[in-house]
């Protein structure tokens, strides 16, 4: 091969060997040469068994599906709004939940509603965190019920569009943070036996005996530490001018336990377990009601009007909250247009 050739056979080669080591730069420093697009938050499946739909739904935020049970409306002919109902502590992951512990979505049946059932959360309080949990994983919860999910549940439901919002014990506290991050979006919100403040020292042991002692996350991953201004950011009480205009109903009992809550406790958990059950349910209830009038002192300040239910007696568990539904049902109906 001529000398000629041979310096051109190498240029080429040089040239070469300088274009992939581009592209392998290119990647390495940047990712965009082969950097996947990111997934958008999607209903991934639906699976309908009669009246109630099974719903997968994709959060681009937390990157994982979130389980969506809908009971449709009486007539799904025609377009209904949504009500959306949040569970407890354990996000509706075990037997701690509306449709296990209630005949709420029995009441609900012959009316003209979507009935939004989210199921996960555990120990979330159903919040956006500042950093994934080795314990609880990675919760942008407001982020799914604020922006993510309900245009989705509009589409895929064909909703009207209107949204109410209810929540008892922790979730207490989240529908009143929901209704503050996003003022509009959920015309009615019912909060039963939340703590609204979390900002003080007693709604941060609140907060921190749900998450840590109960959950076993870390409140620092959540809220960062105590003096960490995203306490104060996240406070229903201290935040409560972003209510105006959202029709409130808050209730909570005063923690004096009827004989009927006695008998719920003692014959619910055998021996010393049954009377510890019935402390926590006494002093849980205790502490919400005191958050729930400080919630109340503060909308008054403001003039900002709300229904409020507190009872002279009563304890932390399902009845009380199904009856709250049934009380507060007028108001979230209206919020909905029907």
């Amino acid at each position: 091969m001529k000398l000629s050739a041979l310096r051109t056979v190498a240029a080429l080669r040089t040239t070469a060997v300088a274009l992939t080591a581009a592209l392998a730069v290119g990647v390495v420093a940047g990712g965009a040469a082969t950097a996947e697009p990111e997934k958008p938050s999607a209903v991934s499946s639906i699976v309908k068994d009669g009246r109630v739909w099974h719903l997968k739904v994709y959060s681009a935020a937390m990157k994982k599906d979130i389980t969506i049970d809908v009971q449709r409306p009486v007539d799904e002919s025609k377009p209904a709004p949504n009500f959306y109902m949040l569970n407890g502590l354990d996000g509706g992951e075990g037997t701690a939940s509306w449709a296990a512990q209630t005949q709420a979505l029995s009441f609900l049946a012959d009316k003209q509603v979507n009935v939004i059932q989210p199921i996960g959360g555990r120990g979330s309080y159903y919040t956006d965190w500042k950093a994934e949990d080795p314990k609880l994983g990675l919760n942008k919860w407001s982020t799914f019920f604020t922006q993510e999910l309900p245009p989705l549940i509009d589409a895929a439901l064909g909703s009207t569009g209107l949204n109410s919002l209810a929540g008892l014990s922790t979730s207490g506290t989240s529908v009143l943070q929901l209704a503050e991050a996003k003022p509009g979006l959920y015309k009615s919100v019912a909060a039963y036996s939340g703590c609204a403040q979390i900002a003080d020292p007693m709604g941060k042991q609140a907060v921190k005996f749900s998450v840590e002692t109960w959950a076993g996350g870390k409140t620092a991953n959540m809220y960062g530490p105590d003096n960490d201004p995203a306490w104060v950011e996240n406070d229903p009480v201290i935040n409560a001018e972003k209510l105006r205009g959202t029709n409130l109903y808050i209730s909570s009992g005063s923690g004096m336990p009827t004989n009927a809550d006695v008998a719920y406790y003692l014959n619910g958990a055998p021996g010393p377990m049954g009377v510890i059950n019935l402390g926590l349910g006494i002093g849980i209830e205790a502490a919400t009601n005191a958050c729930s009038q400080n919630l109340k002192t503060k909308l008054d300040s403001l003039g900002i009007p709300a229904t409020y239910q507190f009872t002279p007696m009563g304890t932390h568990y399902w009845p009380y909250w199904e009856q709250a539904l049934h009380e507060s049902w007028p108001l979230l109906a209206q919020g909905m247009g029907i």
